[in-house]
């Protein structure tokens, strides 16, 4: 976590997923797409996997999921509820995959499972903070039924998903990570540009 290169890992990957809530959440929504919180969740658990493979230490999900935070809060209206939505997703994401993969590497059960148990601890921890904590207008109007809907409707499309979508993006992390592995300089180098190119191509869309 020292390496100041994982940093520029967990800035290019929390400005991705800020990105996809920025531009696939803005797409989905004006298309009225049902539950499209589930593919927007599920996109941001292949994002999580995808840098666990290539960094996989405890807390760096959760700093990714500070990065998509400020990223979104730096090119949208600050919706309050979407942030704590996502800040919630990178901390399961994290309790889970520290708990289950470790330095695991090839176990598809461990990582399918990791995907499950955040998407509907992710969905269960938003609703009742949003709804019984923060008292938002829009969740307590909507009260159990409105939470309940949200914890296994919801959540069990995101978790069926999140099941096939983690193992893949922790798999091309891992075989992503021993490729950067060769040339660090070059990666480095990569890596900020890719951040850049997110900051500057949200522009057009926000």
């Amino acid at each position: 976590m020292r390496n100041p290169k994982n940093w520029l890992w967990f800035f290019l990957f929390g400005s991705l997923w800020g990105i996809n809530e920025v531009v696939t959440g803005e797409v989905l929504s004006q298309n009225n797409v049902p539950h499209y919180s589930v593919f927007l969740a599920v996109i941001a658990f292949f994002i999580l996997a995808i840098a666990r493979g290539i960094i996989n230490k405890p807390g760096s999900s959760t700093i990714i999921g500070i990065f998509a935070v400020l990223f979104k809060f730096a090119n949208t209206a600050p919706f309050y509820c979407h942030l704590l939505g996502i800040f919630m997703m990178g901390l399961v994401f994290d309790l889970f995959f520290s708990l289950l993969m470790k330095d695991e590497r090839r176990n598809i059960y461990r990582s399918s499972l990791t995907g499950v148990l955040s998407a509907y601890s992710g969905n269960a921890l938003f609703a009742l903070i949003i709804t019984y904590i923060v008292r938002s207008k829009y969740w307590t109007v909507g009260g159990l039924p409105k939470v309940l809907d949200h914890i296994f409707l919801t959540g069990s499309l995101a978790a069926v998903l999140a099941a096939v979508a983690v193992p893949i993006g922790f798999r091309l992390g891992v075989n992503g990570g021993m490729l950067t592995q060769r040339s660090p300089r070059w990666t480095a180098a990569g890596t900020l540009v890719g951040i850049t190119v997110l900051w500057i191509l949200v522009r057009f869309f926000s």
